[in-house]
């Protein structure tokens, strides 16, 4: 049984295998976001919260390996390693690296999903940690992120799809910058914007707009700051 909802997060240099997987897994009830090497994976780490990593070994630069060792350290979030390696050294130490699984290509997309469910069905469910925050404060502006809702006092600030998107994504890093490059990926993925792709140009157009909607003074903005050289950052009370 798939654990429909799950976001899960492909690591791999193979455009056509990436893309292959992607479609697979969204079609048997997963989000699934495609990162194409180690440090695209990165950046999307840094603004999302993944169920699950699908990670390539054999990749130009650092290798998967490396970047299971590395995220082990700080995340919890189960890894399920592809290579086209089999001998048992290579599974033990892959699994030593930090990995759940251990899957060697070619291998049937079935085996793939029922390895991803098995080990979706091991992790234990979070519990509520009443310490999270739960509403981020910009001046007289809430945000309740929940419910992705923005309130002025008693009043609703209606957002855009897209305008939601952006707060949904900078919400769940507060104080943490986002390139162009990687608002544009995470917008794309975000099923709650319609209509074509969005651009770089059209990020900075929505950032305007946002800002008039959260900013006491949008042409200096306190809380959604543009970071020299790094990007856009939502900075709260």
């Amino acid at each position: 049984m798939t654990d429909i909802g799950a976001h899960l997060l492909i690591v791999d240099d193979d455009e056509r295998i990436r893309g292959l997987l992607q479609k697979f897994l969204v079609r048997n009830g997963f989000m699934a976001t495609a990162a194409r090497d180690a440090a695209h994976a990165r950046r999307l780490l840094a603004g999302l919260d993944f169920d699950l990593i699908v990670l390539d070994v054999m990749m130009p630069g650092e290798d998967g390996l490396s970047l299971t060792r590395d995220l082990r350290q700080r995340l919890q979030t189960p890894i399920l390693l592809l290579t086209a390696k089999g001998e048992a050294d290579d599974r033990i130490t892959g699994l030593e690296a930090g990995a759940d699984d251990y899957l060697t290509k070619p291998f049937e997309p079935k085996e793939l999903l029922l390895r991803v469910n098995a080990i979706l069905r091991r992790m234990p469910k979070p519990a509520e940690d009443p310490q999270v925050v739960q509403v981020l404060h910009l001046g007289p502006i809430r945000y309740d992120i929940e419910r992705g809702e923005l309130w002025r006092g008693s009043e609703a600030v209606r957002l855009t799809a897209t305008e939601a998107a952006l707060m949904r994504i900078f919400s769940g890093q507060p104080n943490q910058p986002f390139s162009r490059p990687d608002l544009v990926s995470l917008l794309n993925r975000d099923k709650g914007v319609a209509g074509d792709q969005v651009q770089e140009r059209a990020v900075d157009v929505q950032i305007t707009r946002l800002r008039k909607k959260i900013e006491l003074n949008p042409k200096q903005p306190r809380y959604l700051q543009t970071v020299r050289g790094a990007g856009y950052m939502l900075a709260p009370d």
